[in-house]
């Protein structure tokens, strides 16, 4: 497998820019339990810049929308964005924008029984042998930006 660039083919959103001057939003001096109810403190502490949160290499980070199911156990749901780092090495365990035959997906890379191969996080999806097969990889992807249901876009 190689990383190159960017294919023309993929349909990214677009390029991960710095915008000038940036934009913030406030971030709560506390975390939110995701358990059992606490008091939450009622002050900001700082602002939070989510574009320089999510991206650490704005040249060579890009924005793709999921589709499918594939990868669910990843927390990875249909029509979430993607922000993927082409800088990133693939290396095992990573889940990867690849091509794999001219079609993109998006897999979690793994080495099983000596054999590299692309794994859904879904259990209904059969794992993808990339031996004798064309793959390009075309980033790692590094967050999931995910709403929530009953949320009007």
């Amino acid at each position: 497998m190689s990383l190159i660039p960017l294919d023309p083919a993929i349909r990214a959103l677009g390029r991960a820019v710095v915008a000038y001057p940036s934009v913030t939003q406030p971030l709560m001096g506390c975390r939110v339990r995701a358990g059992f109810p606490s008091p939450a403190d009622d002050h900001l502490d700082v602002e939070i810049d989510l574009h320089a949160h999510v991206v650490r290499r704005p040249a060579s980070t890009y924005f793709v929308r999921a589709e499918g199911d594939s990868m669910l156990g990843d927390g990875i749901h249909h029509g979430d964005l993607l922000v993927v780092d082409r800088s990133l090495e693939p290396l095992p365990g990573r889940v990867i924008v690849v091509a794999v035959d001219g079609e993109p997906t998006v897999k979690r890379l793994e080495c099983r029984q000596e054999r590299t191969c692309l794994v859904a996080s879904n259990p209904r999806f059969a794992p993808i042998p990339l031996e004798g097969r064309e793959c390009q990889v075309w980033g790692v992807v590094t967050h999931v930006v995910h709403e929530l249901p009953g949320i009007a876009s």
